[in-house]
């Protein structure tokens, strides 16, 4: 096991499954809040921040439900998942976010993460 710590965030966000999963699966869409930049080729995404890429591969995909990836410098247990959940009862959607991070820079990527999400929800207009 890594010495990175699992962290899982929640965010309800004012959207259809099928919108959301747009922006969290493909190029274009997480080009638009995740990343400055975001090219694909086949199952290799480069994410692009200040002109520094990093490449994940895309580990698993289900339409409009989760999307999972892999840094490829990370450790092999380690990974990034969207995953969309829909409440039966209400229809609230929410975006749940389980990343790995060093437990010492825990309360950065956290925040980071809300930022990121702040970005995601003006975009879907939640």
């Amino acid at each position: 096991m890594s010495g990175k710590e699992k962290i899982q965030l929640e965010f309800v966000i004012k959207s259809s499954p099928s919108l959301l999963f747009e922006r969290i699966s493909t190029a274009s869409g997480l080009s638009e809040w995740f990343a400055d930049d975001v090219a694909v080729k086949g199952n290799l995404f480069t994410f692009i921040w200040n002109g520094v890429p990093q490449e994940a591969k895309l580990l698993n995909k289900r339409i409009n439900n989760s999307v999972r990836f892999k840094w490829l410098e990370e450790e092999e247990d380690t990974y990034f998942e969207f995953k969309i959940s829909q409440d039966e009862l209400t229809g609230d959607v929410s975006l749940i976010i389980t990343d790995f991070v060093d437990p010492d820079e825990k309360k950065e990527s956290i925040s980071l993460w809300e930022s990121q999400i702040g970005d995601l929800k003006h975009l879907v207009g939640s």
